[in-house]
């Protein structure tokens, strides 16, 4: 009996302890669904403000976006431009270099080696966005005037490539783990039917890891659509419809920082234009990473089973 009762005793605050744990674990996620839930209103909410002035048809189909101007035009496309040329200039960047260095630290690399270099790697994720900004426009842009003729001070092409090497540690880290998980098994198969060591890699490996190699590319995009301050520091501030890297352009983003500095006024139409852009920025990066979410869904299904 008073055993049962000091087991009783200690069980009572453990039990209690855990549903306090319980209760503040359910709290924080509840308060991240609320968050959520409270930006997507406030986005929904003045971008129908902005569609009551400003017809779809119109936002869709111009092919000018002069907003802040006397001749006013509200055509996304100039900064949709500006926003798809960074970012695949991005990729091209960070897709063969992120690539190759997963697969040397997975496949090649010493394990102490690879201690040591990923944790390098990922160095880059932390580097704060404005400095890579600045080396953008201050180094990359002045070297690349030396070699391209009517590269303009403020151009796509700089704030793409720094971009790039800005997502080259999201895409990496992601495709090493991707490639690291592939099972040895299928590694020895290869090398059983005579396969040599790089044909491992490229003909049976890469393809059992291509859907978490995907998920990263798209995460990689997604992280390159919502970059600001590389865009809005070296890119320029100039809507315009082209795909000629070698001039200034706008992006969605820099476009947000150009009219919350404070010159706009709260509550008119040109404000509300930010939450129109954010809006179609939020649609983007959800459909990205609702895919990537998927494909790493389909990758660790593959590898349970």
């Amino acid at each position: 009996m008073a055993a049962q009762s000091v087991k009783h005793s200690l069980e009572a605050p453990r039990a209690l302890s855990e549903r306090v744990i319980a209760w503040a674990l359910m709290f924080c996620g509840w308060v991240s669904v609320g968050t959520t839930v409270g930006i997507v209103a406030v986005l929904l909410f003045e971008s129908l403000q902005f569609f009551g002035e400003v017809s779809l048809a119109q936002f869709f189909t111009d092919t000018q976006w002069t907003p802040l101007f006397a001749d006013k035009h509200f055509g996304i496309w100039p900064l949709m431009s500006g926003t798809l040329l960074t970012t695949a200039i991005a990729i091209a960047v960070a897709l063969p270099l992120g690539l190759l260095a997963a697969i040397y630290l997975s496949e090649f690399a010493r394990p102490r080696l690879a201690r040591v270099l990923k944790p390098v790697l990922e160095i880059l994720a932390g580097v704060p966005t404005v400095v890579y900004g600045y080396f953008a426009l201050t180094l990359v842009t002045p070297v690349l005037q030396r070699f391209i003729p009517g590269l303009a001070g403020f151009n796509g092409l700089s704030a793409g490539l720094v971009m790039g090497v800005m997502i080259l540690p999201v895409i990496a880290s992601l495709s090493e783990d991707a490639i690291t998980a592939v099972p040895s098994s299928l590694r020895e198969g290869a090398y059983a039917l005579g396969g040599t060591r790089l044909g491992a890699v490229f003909r049976v490996v890469l393809p059992s890891a291509s859907s978490g190699i995907i998920a990263a590319v798209i995460l990689g995009v997604s992280r390159a659509i919502g970059e600001t301050m590389i865009v809005a520091i070296a890119a320029g501030q100039q809507p315009r419809l082209t795909a000629d890297p070698r001039v200034p352009v706008e992006t969605m983003t820099a476009y947000i920082v150009q009219v919350s500095l404070g010159d706009t006024p709260t509550g008119t139409l040109e404000y509300r234009t930010i939450f129109a852009i954010g809006l179609s920025l939020f649609v983007m990066t959800l459909c990205l990473n609702a895919v990537s979410h998927r494909m790493r869904a389909k990758i660790l299904k593959g590898g349970a089973m």
